[in-house]
């Protein structure tokens, strides 16, 4: 019998109208920070009205909004509302995994080369605190990340942090066989999917990892200062948070009980909250972009964003910049290089024509969103051409 061949889901139509994005600016940039989509403004402003009047506000509301958010933030991940902590940053994130998993002396902490500052630092910093030691995975000519890391996890390895595509330039790694590598040694996996939750899928059954942390601000499309973490089924009833918020603990919900102090925590990885996990303001506005994320699809934005970066890709070809190959890099980002490096005055002339892209380190990273079309591509390559010295 003849398979099935997968369903290729329906891109998705330009629409930049939602976005509070002016005429005249090309934004390839949503991997730095998305630009805000108007219910999320509109979201915001009725928040900030309504804390204006704390009297108004009853015991259940304390509660409700984060627990919506949570459970929206679960189907983002393909997981459940208990699985699920709602934290400030990445790093909040990283840490709280750093807190919990084991290290002993002389083992080992697996990063990528120029990983995310944010899924380095704690890493040091806990291999200094119980002497063990951090490798760095290396992507060599003819290497890609995953073979660096496959490479690299050894029986000596106890934690391996990476993220599922690298942050300069979009190049991935196959989280599900470095999950199964890192199983295989015994080894806790730590993800930051800073730069792909929301625009990449991720099959959290297959990967397994402990702890996955991402920003909510880039392909979340929601406010700068609100997180979510992903916390696997062995630590959500052992682990240790970072504070302890009273919000945190059974029957915190019922306020005349609050001098009743306990021991017992509220089920799942609420645990691990970050205190004043209500966020009255940023939680109505989280809430409003990852309802749009949703009714889009993990699955339809990675398919229309891969359009985009394939035209990328066709036209760097041309003006000689290099790129990865198709199976080595993320569909809905892409870093562009040349053999001479960033062109000394691509910067001016970016500002001049209002075309946003970043530079990280020796890489162009474009990264569009659903706001962008081919247009917005061609202007950003009128560019590089004039800064190529090529029109």
């Amino acid at each position: 019998m003849t398979p099935t061949p997968p369903t290729i889901p329906t891109p998705i139509e330009a629409v930049r109208d939602l976005f509070e994005i002016p005429d005249g600016i090309t934004y390839l940039n949503c991997a730095s920070m998305a630009p805000q989509l108007r219910s999320v403004t509109e979201a915001g402003l009725r928040a900030v009205r309504t804390k204006a009047s704390p009297w108004n506000l009853s015991g259940p509301e304390w509660f409700a909004g984060s627990e919506e958010l949570r459970a929206l933030a679960a189907r983002v991940m393909g997981t459940d509302s208990d699985a699920v902590a709602l934290v400030p940053a990445a790093s909040y994130g990283i840490a709280t995994a750093a807190a919990n998993l084991p290290l002993s002396p002389g083992q080992t902490i697996v990063i990528l080369h120029q990983q995310f500052p944010s899924n380095v630092y704690a890493w040091y910093e806990l291999a200094k605190k119980n002497g063990g030691r951090v490798v760095v995975a290396q992507r060599e000519p003819g290497v890609d990340w995953t073979e660096a890391l496959m490479r690299a996890i050894d029986d000596n390895t106890a934690i391996v942090a990476v993220p599922q595509c690298h942050w300069t330039d979009g190049s991935k790694v196959d989280l599900e066989r470095v999950g199964q590598r890192a199983r295989d040694v015994g080894a806790g996996l730590v993800i930051d999917a800073s730069q792909s939750l929301g625009a990449s899928p991720l099959n959290l059954e297959r990967v397994q990892p402990d702890f996955l942390t991402a920003v909510g601000y880039k392909w979340l499309l929601g406010p700068y200062g609100l997180g979510y973490l992903y916390v696997a089924p062995k630590w959500r009833e052992s682990g240790v948070p970072l504070e302890q918020s009273w919000i945190a603990r059974a029957g915190s919900d019922d306020f005349s009980r609050l001098v009743d102090h306990t021991d017992a925590y509220r089920p799942g990885a609420r645990r691990f909250d970050m205190g004043e996990s209500p966020q009255f303001v940023l939680a109505p506005m989280a809430i409003a972009a990852l309802q749009q994320v949703l009714a889009w699809s993990v699955e339809r934005i990675q398919q229309t964003l891969s359009l985009l970066t394939a035209k990328v890709a066709q036209l760097a070809a041309g003006i000689d910049y290099a790129v990865l190959p198709p199976e080595q890099r993320s569909a809905h980002m892409i870093g562009i290089r040349h053999a001479r490096g960033i062109p000394a005055g691509l910067p001016q002339l970016l500002h001049d024509a209002n075309v946003f892209v970043s530079v990280r380190g020796d890489s162009i990273r474009i990264a569009p969103y659903l706001y962008n079309d081919a247009g917005d591509i061609e202007r950003l390559f009128a560019v590089l051409r004039k800064a190529s010295g090529l029109q």
